[in-house]
């Protein structure tokens, strides 16, 4: 959300103080407050779209961003929301901040229909768009947060001790005078992320977080949300191209395709519905013929290795047992199925239309 559309005056949210767990404190897990704090019910989102059909004609038509989407988020949870390009995850978070109406439907974030009270919600929710800024082009980081300080009310010890703990965190410490338009997009997205999250907000909407990190910025980023989630019970929703960030922090993942949700569930129930495969790389004393056991089938040998696939659903014990029993083994691992290839294994499936 771009902070400079308005925002509220209230010092605190809805007119009531809410207390900041203390640092280091357990949080509220999933279900342990509000299991609905995030609730979609049949919610809907069309685009009328007019193309040229000749020099001086158009024709409109109707295109269907969000399909009839229903799920609950509990406070506290953080889940993954991931899908391709135009399948309707960037829809979905507009309609929950309040920058977009829903065409039909309803939908509620902590109790409150965005749409209708934007401002209201604003002091409740962070945003992050990796294709866009909150922060203010031609001022340092520095400024942009001071002004933020201003416009949400944020006291002035919260202000210091959040902006303290995402400067060191996200190591911003050298960049705080530098303009943002003079940052690197993985710079930039640093300070994004520390923006959204200075006045303490119960929700944070992530879209493409970790665009432009390097390996050892992305790590820091995830262990970043990681901490915030765990400390402070912040729910978090999370899209992202970068599958890896899913498998990191988030137990439950959604799945969206043509604005309708092709699964909900556990992150390990997602290989089951992809049909998806873990791999035992064998290494042996000498080279055998391919390995035969029940439940696994061999896919590669190269000399004395040899690479054996079996459902990921399926306990990788046995297996283990019986080819130390049977085998001369010198060393052997497990290897995880990409989810990628999961993911993209259940759009080649999807019936057409």
């Amino acid at each position: 959300m771009d902070t400079r559309d308005g925002l509220p005056a209230a010092d605190t949210h809805d007119g009531t103080a809410r207390t900041r767990p203390a640092r280091g404190a357990p949080a509220a897990g999933p279900g342990a407050g509000d299991a609905g704090f995030i609730a979609l019910d049949g919610v809907e989102k069309v685009f009328d779209v007019r193309r040229r059909t000749g020099r001086l004609r158009r024709e409109r038509h109707r295109v269907r961003a969000v399909d009839g989407i229903s799920f609950t988020v509990a406070r506290g949870e953080m889940v993954g929301y991931i899908g391709p390009n135009g399948a309707g995850k960037s829809t979905t978070i507009k309609m929950l901040t309040g920058i977009l109406t829903p065409s039909g439907g309803s939908l509620r974030v902590a109790g409150i229909d965005p749409s209708r009270e934007r401002t209201r919600l604003a002091r409740r929710i962070g945003v992050v768009f990796g294709q866009r800024t909150t922060l203010w082009w031609d001022l340092p980081l520095r400024d942009s947060y001071r002004l933020m300080h201003r416009m949400y009310r944020v006291p002035d010890a919260v202000f210091r001790d959040n902006l303290d703990r995402c400067t060191e965190l996200l190591d911003l410490g050298e960049l705080m005078d530098v303009p943002v338009r003079q940052l690197s997009l993985g710079q930039r997205m640093r300070g994004d992320i520390a923006a959204a999250l200075l006045h303490d907000p119960e929700v944070l909407y992530l879209d493409e977080p970790t665009i432009g990190l390097d390996v050892v910025s992305k790590a820091k980023v995830r262990d970043f949300l990681r901490d915030l989630n765990a400390e402070r019970g912040t729910t978090v929703l999370l899209t992202t191209h970068d599958l890896t960030d899913i498998e990191q922090l988030c137990r439950r993942v959604m799945v969206i395709d043509h604005g309708r949700l092709m699964y909900d569930g556990a992150l390990a129930g997602l290989h089951e519905v992809g049909e998806s495969e873990r791999t035992l790389v064998v290494d042996l004393e000498r080279e055998f013929p391919p390995i035969a056991l029940d439940g696994a089938r061999t896919v590669r040998v190269e000399g004395p290795r040899q690479w054996l696939a079996f459902p990921a659903s399926a306990s990788a014990a046995p297996l283990v047992a019986e080819l130390a029993a049977r085998w001369p083994l010198v060393d052997l691992s497990v290897r995880e199925p990409d989810i990628e290839a999961v993911i993209a294994k259940m759009y080649a499936d999807r019936p057409a239309g």
